[in-house]
């Protein structure tokens, strides 16, 4: 029954995390009055601290809650590279874009680092609706 709980918490931190990076990449060229927004900094920091640190009190498992983390990257690293078609979700452009694109990927892996960084180092968690429910042992 552990393998099965552990294994729906990965499909959920996976599924999940690469979403919100998938968002992110796509806010990045948003601009308002051809200034540049960077709430995908602030979103990229916030959802890697949270992520993390939500699957590892959800799951009790340290190895999902490594997960968001490294697909958060592996989502933002597959935007740098260009397609087939020529398509590029990262693009450079002018140094205003440039900053941004290079903060949110500055910021984000920072951010997971140090979420990860802190559930590795933390206490082993139960998970929620983990034991007998007896009340204890007597």
């Amino acid at each position: 029954m552990r393998l099965l709980r552990l294994l729906g918490w990965s499909v959920v931190a996976v599924v999940v995390s690469a979403w919100l990076a998938l968002v992110e990449v796509f806010w990045l060229p948003w601009r308002v009055g051809g200034v540049p927004v960077p709430i995908s900094l602030l979103v990229a920091v916030v959802g890697n601290l949270l992520l993390v640190d939500a699957a590892r009190r959800l799951s009790g498992s340290r190895l999902v809650a490594v997960l968001p983390a490294v697909v958060w990257l592996a989502v933002a690293l597959t935007g740098t590279m260009r397609r087939p078609e020529g398509d590029l979700l990262l693009p450079g452009g002018d140094a205003a874009t440039q900053a941004v694109t290079l903060g949110f990927l500055l910021v984000g892996v920072v951010a997971a680092a140090f979420a990860v960084g802190r559930a590795l180092g933390a206490a082993p968690v139960r998970p929620a609706g983990a034991g007998s429910g007896s009340g204890g042992a007597r």
